[in-house]
C-alpha cells in the first residue's frame, strides 16, 4: 500500500451540487466566503484530513463539483463533517448530493496482494 493509504486510510467523495443562492453571487463574493468560512474549517482540521476539490459540472448535470476529504481516521471526518453542517455550506450553498466513503486498495490488502497502479 502507499504511504497516503496509510497515512490517510479513508477517502470521501462528496458529489455536491452548487445551489441558485451562491451561484446568484458574484465571484468576489463567492471566493470571500470560501476564505472566510471554508477556509477555517479546512485549516481547523488539516493534521487529521485533507481536501481536493474537482470541478464537474462542464461534463456532468447532476452534480457540479467532487469534495475528495482524506481521513486519518472516521471521528476526524465526522468532527468536518460537523464544523460543515453548522455554516450555510451545508444544504444552503451547496446541496450534498452523495457521499461515497472508499479505502484505497482494500481489495489488494484484503487477499496480500499487491494493488494494481499504471
Amino acid at each position: 500500500m502507499n504511504s497516503t493509504a496509510e497515512t490517510f486510510p479513508l477517502t470521501v467523495f462528496m458529489l455536491v451540487k452548487t445551489e441558485p443562492e451562491w451561484l446568484g453571487m458574484s465571484p468576489d463574493e463567492r471566493f470571500g466566503h470560501l476564505k472566510s468560512v471554508f477556509q477555517p474549517i479546512i485549516d481547523a482540521h488539516r493534521e487529521r484530513v485533507r481536501f481536493r476539490f474537482f470541478d464537474v459540472e462542464f461534463y456532468a448535470t447532476r452534480v457540479t463539483d467532487v469534495w475528495m476529504w482524506e481521513a486519518r481516521d472516521h471521528h476526524a471526518y465526522e468532527l468536518l463533517v460537523e464544523a460543515m453542517r453548522e455554516t450555510p455550506i451545508w444544504d444552503r450553498w451547496f446541496s450534498i448530493v452523495e457521499i461515497l466513503p472508499g479505502v484505497e486498495n482494500a481489495y489488494s490488502a484484503n487477499y496480500g496482494r499487491e494493488p494494481m497502479a499504471a
